[in-house]
């Protein structure tokens, strides 16, 4: 598979990522939860994937072992947090509060809270493989791990409208990361 149509693939990725949890997380921030947001934010989050692939290629030149290391930890994380998402938002949303009470304590706690955990890690060193590459706008780059990060550290927070802002936030900096790969991809110098 060529290297620019990855870029393109992962660009409409990123963008109709970060409009699921944008969207819904601005809605979700004055109505609640409904079943419509969950299920959109719970499919979207599956498209993480190839996103992170593509931002990783578009700087790979330029981020090193470390950025490959990063680029790694990240994608299992957010591997995981996909996964996690997934049930939370479209299964976990549809049960009795009793049962999902009841199947969220003990060991799938530690298992959620594990997933979280890599997720947060990956994020912040992807983070800084970007901000060392110099290759995407500084903004959208530091934002990425930052808004990634506190979103994740927010998700078993009640809906506000300060986490509604959050996730318009990581929108915002998925878009403009996304948008950035449409210019010509640099080569090392040397």
């Amino acid at each position: 598979m060529p290297i620019p149509w990855m870029l393109r693939f992962g660009a409409v990725c990123g963008v109709v990522m970060a409009l699921s949890l944008g969207v819904p997380g601005a809605i979700e921030a004055f109505i609640g939860e409904t079943a419509a947001t969950s299920l959109v934010i719970g499919l979207g989050a599956g498209l993480g994937a190839p996103a992170l692939t593509a931002f990783h290629l578009y700087q790979s030149a330029f981020s090193g072992r470390f950025g490959a290391i990063a680029y790694g930890v990240n994608m299992i994380g957010i591997s995981l947090f996909a996964g996690i998402a997934f049930a939370l938002n479209v299964v976990v949303f549809f049960l009795d509060p009793a049962v999902a009470t009841q199947l969220l304590a003990g060991p799938t706690r530690i298992a959620l809270l594990s997933g979280v955990a890599v997720f947060v890690v990956g994020t912040a060193l992807f983070c800084a493989s970007m901000v060392r590459a110099r290759v995407f706008p500084r903004v959208p780059a530091w934002s990425y791990g930052v808004t990634l990060v506190l979103l994740a550290l927010a998700a078993p927070l009640p809906d506000t409208p300060l986490t509604g802002a959050l996730h318009v936030l990581v929108a915002g900096s998925l878009i403009w990361l996304s948008l950035s790969l449409r210019q010509d991809r640099p080569e090392p110098t040397g």
